[in-house]
């Protein structure tokens, strides 16, 4: 099944967030979930990092919870709010 993950960074995290890049890069890439898609949610000039936004792939929530707190940006502390809902893929364009 596939789930989105939405993370909406604290105020003032940007520097934090590049800090932690390498680390949070090296994880996603060693994790047992599939990432389907992800990267960095950015304000309106296009720029700016605020959060971040998943598609993984997994055999359960608790598997993307578990996840999801084990990745960096959220161990330091980055994210002020975490959603995580199942997603139906019906249009994948790439």
């Amino acid at each position: 099944m596939f789930y989105v993950i939405h993370c909406i960074d604290k105020n003032g995290m940007v520097d934090r967030r590049l800090e932690l890049y390498d680390q949070h890069k090296s994880y996603l890439a060693s994790a047992d979930i599939k990432t389907a898609v992800s990267g960095p949610l950015v304000e309106e000039d296009g720029e700016t990092m605020i959060g971040s936004m998943f598609i993984v792939e997994a055999d359960s929530r608790s598997a993307v919870e578990a996840f999801n707190r084990d990745d960096p940006f959220n161990k330091a502390g980055l994210w002020a709010t975490v959603n995580i809902h199942a997603f139906n893929k019906r249009v994948d364009n790439r």
